[in-house]
């Protein structure tokens, strides 16, 4: 006589999936911490960890960036005054107090109100800089799309071409993206795409957080390439 079979076996437990790779890079930015200011290139500490350069004009947004995706109000400063920034920041990322990379905060460039004697020290010091930083992984140049780039941002991609070509990593962040439409932000999208020169392109909106998921994504990824 066959016996009764039994209930049915349980299903096995499932285990939660992975974390959400945004999640986990915003959480990422938001370790940031006050590294040093560096007047000159001579004052920045050595380090052994991949560095990410943000650089823009003076009026492009780059201290609200980077407080947006660090999620930390006031680790940028962000004056209404612009041109104050006349150093370089340097701010470590990593979890547990651990550093992993290394976020640089350049002073904005083309504020009109800055003495001449004072722009032409900083260009050549941001040129130096992103010319001969060693560890020096990706940049991040900051745009109003409103106004496209000027004369000043070219210079800038002219100077970091030879190293974007050997590998330096490149991102093209269009900011304030909420002040735009739809159609215009498409269209800033593509004339933006052909001036990168085959870097990353993204719309960026501190009030919308828009991009601020992608933007952090694409830096982890850079920073850790061994897990992306």
């Amino acid at each position: 006589m066959t016996k009764p079979e039994g209930p049915p076996a349980a299903a096995p437990t499932t285990r939660p999936g992975p974390t959400d790779p945004a999640a986990m890079a915003l959480g990422w930015m938001h370790t940031a911490r006050f590294l040093t200011t560096a007047p000159t290139l001579e004052f920045l500490p050595p380090h052994d960890h991949p560095e990410i350069a943000f650089v823009g004009r003076s009026n492009a947004g780059k201290s609200t960036c980077i407080n947006t995706l660090t999620q930390q109000k006031r680790l940028a400063f962000a004056s209404k005054t612009p041109g104050r920034t006349q150093s370089i920041n340097l701010f470590s990322l990593g979890k547990q107090g651990i550093t992993d990379a290394v976020l640089a905060d350049l002073p904005g460039y083309g504020y009109a109100a800055v003495p001449k004697q004072d722009k032409l020290r900083w260009q050549q010091v941001m040129a130096n800089y992103l010319v001969s930083r060693e560890n020096l992984r990706a940049i991040v140049l900051l745009c109003d799309p409103r106004h496209g780039l000027t004369e000043l941002d070219e210079i800038l991609l002219e100077v970091i071409r030879p190293r974007v070509e050997e590998g330096l990593k490149f991102m093209l962040l269009l900011t304030k993206a909420d002040k735009l439409n739809r159609s215009e932000q498409a269209k800033a999208l593509s004339i933006a795409r052909l001036q990168a020169g085959g870097g990353e392109v993204k719309l960026f909106s501190a009030l919308k957080k828009q991009g601020v998921e992608e933007t952090a994504l694409q830096l982890w990824k850079w920073t850790h390439p061994e897990t992306a």
